[in-house]
């Protein structure tokens, strides 16, 4: 169970430094370095350690209660893989609380975080493979064109998908910070990046052996997801105790 320390109400963390001015950042600029290293930091490591447990989660479940190609496996086969985003999303965001909760309430940065990294999934998912169906559809060998249109449409989803992640930290975040409504935009942003790597690395693909191009897009991406949000953080200025009180 976690002290009042790690898990911060709104007027405690407004008052976590006495001398409360308006504007004041909410990691104080005496921490932010060490604050910017420990949540990339601790990001990749839920990244890896997330996607390490989710995959076992997945593996063992559809190895040891189906047998392969069965019918059954077919249809718990969503059902699985929802449960392992869920293993996933929980354990990326609670590693990141392990650094945040100086600042704001843990849990709460937890559950909107699996929250809203699972809705972004499921938004992406559900608009690729839309935008697939349209493409299959066509009962035509694509041209090289459209071939380009279709990517560039599933890429605009995948991005823009990262609203709601944002949309739904915002909802933790307004109540610690003041003028916080860009945070909403923050994921996307990381998320542009991401794919502008993936795009990046699709040029060396035939250069550079498969495992270290996944190995690279995998660890570039967490590296990202920790950068993007980190730089955003310091960035808010804490919202007052009487202000918080009043809200």
């Amino acid at each position: 169970m976690q002290t009042d320390s790690n898990n911060p109400n709104p007027s405690n963390v407004a008052a976590t430094n006495s001398n409360s001015a308006p504007g004041k950042l909410l990691i104080p600029r005496s921490q932010r370095r060490r604050f910017f290293l420990l949540f990339t930091f601790m990001t990749v490591l839920g990244w890896v350690v997330g996607g390490v447990f989710s995959l076992a989660i997945e593996r063992i479940l559809t190895q040891s209660l189906f047998a392969p190609g069965s019918l059954q496996l077919q249809t718990w086969s969503y059902g699985i893989r929802l449960l392992s985003n869920i293993v996933f999303a929980v354990v990326f965001a609670a590693d990141q609380a392990l650094v945040i909760r100086r600042y704001l309430s843990g849990w709460q940065w937890t559950i909107a975080t699996s929250i809203g990294w699972l809705t972004a999934d499921c938004v992406a998912t559900a608009w690729i493979n839309y935008i697939s169906a349209i493409a299959s559809s066509l009962n035509e060998t694509l041209s090289p064109e459209l071939v380009i249109i279709f990517g560039f449409l599933s890429t605009i989803a995948y991005i823009f998908s990262g609203i709601w992640l944002g949309l739904i930290q915002w909802l933790v975040l307004r109540r610690y910070t003041i003028k916080a409504w860009w945070w909403i935009f923050v994921p996307s942003v990381a998320f542009l990046l991401i794919s502008l790597l993936v795009w990046l690395l699709s040029f060396v693909q035939n250069f550079i052996p498969e495992a270290i191009l996944y190995g690279s897009q995998q660890g570039f991406t967490a590296i990202i997801l920790g950068v993007v949000p980190a730089i955003g953080l310091c960035s808010l200025k804490r919202r007052l105790q009487r202000q918080t009180q009043v809200s």
